[in-house]
């Protein structure tokens, strides 16, 4: 069968998905940045590591999944996994970008999740769970950092919405908080960064997790998602900054009363609750108005495009904001 469909100026070919292995240090890549916060030019890229070394998506299953053509073209090239799979943002193992093996240590192993809170059908799903009741599927979205960098990604997994009809919020339900797993004999976190509020939660209101767009990812690049990239299911929000996806998920809990959130409680000023991208909104330290496609080469060579508000995304989300 063949699918002819007219694309709206936001959407992006599959062939032009950013590569996975460019995430940087947020931290460390923040307190570097100079105006704008692109000063940071010469950090190398982790694509030219050894050939010698481990495979990074060593132990990954490949998976059986059709592309959803109302989000397969996104107008950008498809980020080159060997930079997603290296070059990755985990603060629980580090506060470099080059924690994935570190992140071999999480224990994914008979893994669940707990929902509870304002719900009529509490829950505790087991991996087969999720990757059997709810329908899976491909999605290419565009990925936007607050550092003001980007990328396109290919993710697997199930539409939160999904999960949502199947608890049944009660009506007192305004928001969801999700917590992603801690222990601190595994994942010690970032070294001389201060303390963090772990574990690290993050929160959507009820209406931003029941949007189309809002997913849950189980997989990457056809395959089941590696460790350092959130494994076994991790949020993905793509109108919203990076920060608001939290991996490694353990408990979704429905709430009458917006709860904190991690970065949001460290600095308010540059992390605030909705964090919508908005190239109207800059940063503290710098503008919001571009964004750079990340690639190989120093920072400085990255195409630069303007930033798109809600990354892009306004027919789906533009409503949820008026």
């Amino acid at each position: 069968m063949v699918l002819i469909k007219k694309f709206k100026g936001w959407e992006i070919p599959e062939r032009e998905v950013t590569p996975e292995d460019l995430f940087f240090n947020r931290r460390r890549f923040m307190k570097s940045l100079i105006g704008a916060g692109l000063a940071a030019t010469t950090l190398p890229l982790v694509g030219c590591e050894s050939k010698k070394e481990e495979n990074p998506i060593a132990g990954t299953v490949k998976l059986d999944v059709k592309t959803n053509p109302n989000f397969q073209e996104v107008g950008r090239t498809i980020t080159d996994e060997s930079f997603a799979s290296r070059y990755n943002n985990f603060y629980e193992f580090g506060g470099t970008k080059s924690i994935w093996r570190n992140a071999q240590a999480l224990p994914t192993e008979n893994w669940k999740v707990e929902v509870s809170g304002l719900v009529k059908n509490p829950k505790i799903y087991d991996l087969d769970d999720l990757q059997k009741k709810f329908p899976i599927e491909e999605r290419i979205y565009r990925f936007r950092c607050v550092e003001a960098w980007s990328m396109v990604v290919p993710w697997v997994g199930f539409a939160m919405k999904n999960l949502i009809a199947d608890v049944e919020p009660t009506a007192k339900a305004k928001f969801v908080r999700f917590t992603s797993f801690y222990d601190e004999k595994i994942t010690p976190g970032p070294v001389g960064f201060g303390d963090y509020p772990w574990p690290y939660h993050e929160s959507l209101r009820l209406d931003e997790m029941a949007n189309d767009l809002a997913f849950f990812a189980t997989g990457i690049y056809g395959h089941s998602l590696p460790k350092q990239n959130g494994a076994p299911i991790r949020m993905v929000i793509p109108w919203k900054y990076g920060f608001k996806g939290a991996k490694s998920i353990v408990k979704i809990e429905f709430l009458d009363k917006q709860p904190p959130t991690f970065w949001n409680t460290l600095v308010a000023s540059e992390y605030d609750f909705e964090a919508n991208v908005n190239p109207n909104k800059p940063h503290p330290r710098w503008s919001q108005a571009e964004e750079r496609i990340v690639g190989k080469g120093p920072a400085l060579a990255w195409e630069k495009r303007p930033t798109l508000l809600y990354n892009g995304y306004e027919d789906y989300v533009g409503k949820l904001y008026v």
